[in-house]
């Protein structure tokens, strides 16, 4: 019989899935329990699981992984202590994430990909290109590696760091059965939100789980004119069939959509643009989020000025449309994801460079 090689992720398991391995091994069911909870108190190897005998220690390095996210760099904030990670995975990939403190608790912006494809020109991680999907594992992972090293429980996850959520979908689902589970790190769906820049089909897909998680839409433009300049996924789903969807999700789930409107100067900003906004969303169980655009190296856009931000939002208020301004945290470290990442690739390209001269 040919010896089994492949090496399983084992913290992208379910309980009843590792029991079910274990039961297969001849493996007591106990023995899963036990080290789910080592994984879920945050474990990154075998060795540390103590009350495993050594030799099951042995067999099950010999069989799975933990998948682990360590710090290569972080930035706190002298402001609001806003904390920003690069993560790096073992394949040598690295990733951004961002903690965040609220009176309500402590939030955490993670990854969902390494790099993007969707290409938002506003975006620096689109800017990096696209290298692989996370795994629901590694994803977890960076949830952990930032509680671990703050020493504290995040209470709230957003799924809005580099990579388009619904692009990795089938690891980003089993994420949150994962991230939700008793079993888990039990962060309720009420305390997610998960980001999109506008998969329509994935939105009617994740729209049948009838989550209560809290969906946010990039929209950024309130006509196909701007918004197909700017993100070029909307070639593929013009606005029309991103808020159809968006309609039918708050019917089904009975959640809001949450829109994401990042204000750029001269670009969407205008009481034209507030005012056809308004009009698109009226009567939409949904809320607007106004984000003036971060400053991304290249990019030619600068954010609109508070007064025109101000308007904006008055604007939408007018015409029934609730907004609001989306409070910067983090401004010292560049809190927005991708450009730490960014950076690194540029040093490396640099350090590469310089071997040839």
């Amino acid at each position: 019989m040919k010896k089994e090689t492949t090496i399983r992720d084992i913290k992208s398991l379910t309980l009843v899935e590792l029991s079910e391995q274990f039961r297969d091994q001849n493996l007591p069911a106990f023995r899963a329990k036990q080290v789910y909870q080592w994984l879920y108190r945050g474990a990154v190897s075998f060795e540390e699981m103590s009350d495993l005998p050594k030799n099951l220690r042995v067999t099950l390095a010999e069989k799975y992984y933990i998948s682990v996210a360590n710090i290569e760099k972080k930035l706190v904030s002298d402001y609001d202590n806003t904390v920003k990670y690069l993560f790096s995975f073992p394949d040598g990939q690295c990733v951004e994430s961002v903690v965040m403190h609220y009176h309500h608790g402590v939030s955490i912006c993670i990854s969902t990909q390494v790099g993007c494809k969707m290409g938002c020109t506003f975006c620096a991680t689109g800017k990096s290109g696209f290298s692989r999907h996370l795994t629901a594992s590694e994803m977890i992972a960076q949830i952990q590696a930032a509680q671990q090293d703050l020493d504290l429980r995040i209470s709230n996850v957003v799924l809005m760091g580099m990579g388009e959520p619904l692009d990795n979908y089938e690891n980003v689902l089993r994420f949150l059965e994962l991230v939700s589970s008793e079993t888990g790190l039990h962060i309720g769906m009420r305390h997610i939100s998960l980001s999109t820049c506008g998969v329509v089909n994935r939105i009617y897909d994740l729209a049948k789980h009838k989550f209560q998680l809290t969906l946010s839409v990039s929209l950024h433009a309130p006509n196909d004119l701007i918004r197909s300049r700017i993100m070029p996924i909307n070639h593929k789903w013009g606005v029309d069939q991103l808020l159809a969807a968006c309609r039918h999700y708050a019917d089904a789930t009975g959640r809001r959509i949450s829109f994401e409107y990042a204000m750029m100067d001269g670009v969407n900003d205008s009481d034209a643009c507030a005012v056809e906004l308004a009009a698109r969303l009226r009567g939409t169980l949904s809320h607007v989020n106004l984000i003036p655009v971060n400053d991304v190296t290249g990019a030619g856009y600068r954010k609109s000025s508070p007064v025109r931000v101000e308007r904006f939002c008055k604007t939408l208020e007018k015409y029934g449309v609730t907004a609001t301004v989306r409070r910067t945290l983090g401004a010292d470290i560049n809190a927005s994801c991708g450009q730490l990442r960014r950076r690194q690739k540029e040093e490396v390209a640099n350090v590469e460079r310089s071997k040839f001269k």
